[in-house]
């Protein structure tokens, strides 16, 4: 990591407040969206339904109120602080308890802290929703790098390794010398990093997207892991355009996503319907303004070409964590059958000391934010012994 200049380790109180004026062009775009056209009958079969993206942006335009949400995000205290030459920022909730187990959670694409509502309570004040004061969390919640209120980056590099390394900073800044990381999505390859790098602080890992190479002879799998290794393969055949996209040429693709709300909507919702465990009516999972204060951050913020960037840099480098060594922290895996790749726990074993792997019967890719509280006992279960 390259050395910070002086007053750099400094973490700073933040309040998410967006100008209005940013507020009143995003509505004036979104009313002066040239919409393309759509085979009639045709549905999600090319992509975004065309009538339901024109339905979601005049919500968007005339009746959420991004306020609310501000205001609903701001009840949580935050901070910055610059790592690495990059501005960080991240909610810090504190449980009430003072020996609660700090506990780091980390986003992918195309999420942010927004996913976390939800879970936040019940990670905090356990003995609040059902639980025991004793799982408390003290819960950090980091804006990835090139996503939302952390801003744009502006190096080259950012790859999930990198990111591991500064949130690893980031949790020595705040004091805490013995911690627990949880991700999804590049989130989870965040937390491989962090428990492979970090082992003499950090206690254990927990995934909620599990990566692993398949072995030479896969052996026998169940009827569940041969149902998520078939729809993680008609995924990667018929889903996983965007990568190769955003992996090759984000800022080519970044023009069109930068300048329209409406073509920003319509590349993030489409993978939040098909990702989740939503049956194809992703507002039966996700509720519309869910939805649109996810999409808002990036648009605010600015930062739909940075957060795209990671894909690129991962391709660059190759760094993924699990394939650099076997990562011997206790680590904890939690399988929802909407993911869109899960390894078996005899494949995660080669890569990951597995200590629990729980496989639920609903919920999928944004599991915070589908099954918060499946989530959350998961996490209070698996770290209940390494506190």
């Amino acid at each position: 990591m390259s050395e910070e200049p002086a007053g750099a380790a400094q973490i700073a109180p933040f309040q998410i407040a967006v100008p209005e004026e940013i507020l009143a062009d995003l509505r004036e775009r979104l009313a002066r969206t040239r919409w393309p056209d759509q085979i009639p009958g045709s549905g999600w079969d090319y992509g975004t339904e065309l009538a339901y993206l024109r339905e979601l942006c005049e919500y968007w335009r005339g009746e959420y109120d991004w306020r609310r949400h501000e205001a609903a995000l701001n009840r949580w205290p935050q901070f910055t602080t610059q790592v690495d030459g990059q501005r960080i920022h991240f909610i810090h909730a504190r449980a009430k308890r003072e020996d609660a187990l700090p506990l780091l959670i980390t986003h992918g694409w195309p999420g942010s802290i927004a996913e976390f509502q939800k879970i936040l309570p019940l990670l905090t004040e356990p003995e609040a929703h059902g639980g025991d004061a004793a799982d408390a969390f003290h819960v950090v919640c980091p804006s990835m790098p090139g996503y939302g209120f952390s801003g744009p980056t502006h190096a080259r590099g950012w790859d999930a390794q990198r990111i591991a390394e500064a949130e690893m900073e980031l949790m020595r800044r705040l004091g805490y010398t013995r911690y627990g990381a949880q991700g999804g999505d590049w989130g989870a390859l965040v937390t491989v990093h962090i428990g492979r790098l970090d082992a003499a602080h950090c206690a254990g890992i927990h995934l909620n997207m599990i990566m692993a190479l398949p072995p030479e002879e896969p052996g026998e799998l169940s009827e569940r892991e041969q149902q998520s290794l078939a729809r993680s393969k008609e995924f990667q055949q018929t889903g996983a355009g965007y990568q190769a996209i955003q992996g090759t040429r984000p800022q080519t693709l970044a023009y069109g996503l930068f300048d329209s709300p409406a073509g920003l909507a319509g590349w993030i919702i489409e993978k939040f319907r098909a990702w989740s465990d939503c049956g194809g009516d992703v507002e039966s999972v996700f509720s519309r303004d869910e939805l649109l204060t996810n999409i808002t951050i990036y648009w605010v913020t600015g930062t739909i070409n940075s957060s795209m960037r990671l894909y690129y840099e991962m391709r660059k480098s190759g760094r993924a964590g699990f394939t650099q060594g076997k990562v011997e922290v206790p680590t904890g895996c939690a399988s929802f059958p909407g993911e869109i790749y899960n390894a078996p726990r005899a494949w995660a074993e080669r890569h990951y000391n597995v200590t629990h792997y729980t496989t639920h019967n609903k919920g999928g890719h944004f599991a915070a934010m589908e099954q918060p509280t499946l989530l959350a006992n998961d996490l209070r279960t698996f770290f209940r012994p390494l506190r």
